[in-house]
């Protein structure tokens, strides 16, 4: 068994990190006959499933009022990239109650981050005068 392990190690790919409730582009390469072009495919992340090499997950969209679902292999050499349009805010794993949702009803909030803010430092540790002590 760690011939296969060996195997599917050497197929794993980087891809960018995303979350369920995370609306993303996926740049997906399609081949029509003798050409090969990339198709984006934007949507929300509802599922993830996660076995290694077999990692996949679904991406919904909303095209002309019809509920359009996909899954992509998460390894797949036909992807290009996965970009993160925004970051939602959701507490569940897996969003498959957004199906029977339409209108405003289908939105994720989104996850608004704090910025980390650093205190300002006195001029003299900032010039890197050693401090004094108080001895």
């Amino acid at each position: 068994m760690d011939v296969i392990k060996a195997i599917e190690a050497e197929q794993l790919k980087e891809v960018s990190d995303f979350r369920i409730g995370d609306t993303v582009k996926v740049h997906f390469s399609i081949i029509e006959g003798k050409t090969e072009r990339i198709q984006i495919y934007e949507g929300l992340v509802i599922a993830k499933k996660n076995s290694g090499l077999r990692k996949t997950f679904t991406v919904r969209k909303i095209s002309y009022g019809t509920g359009v679902e996909r899954v992509f292999p998460l390894n797949s050499p036909r992807i290009q990239k996965v970009e993160v349009v925004r970051h939602g805010r959701v507490r569940r794993a897996k969003l498959y109650y957004m199906r029977g949702r339409s209108g405003k009803a289908a939105r994720v909030a989104e996850l608004i981050r704090r910025k980390t803010v650093q205190a300002p430092q006195p001029a003299s540790e900032a010039a890197g005068a050693p401090a004094a002590s108080n001895d």
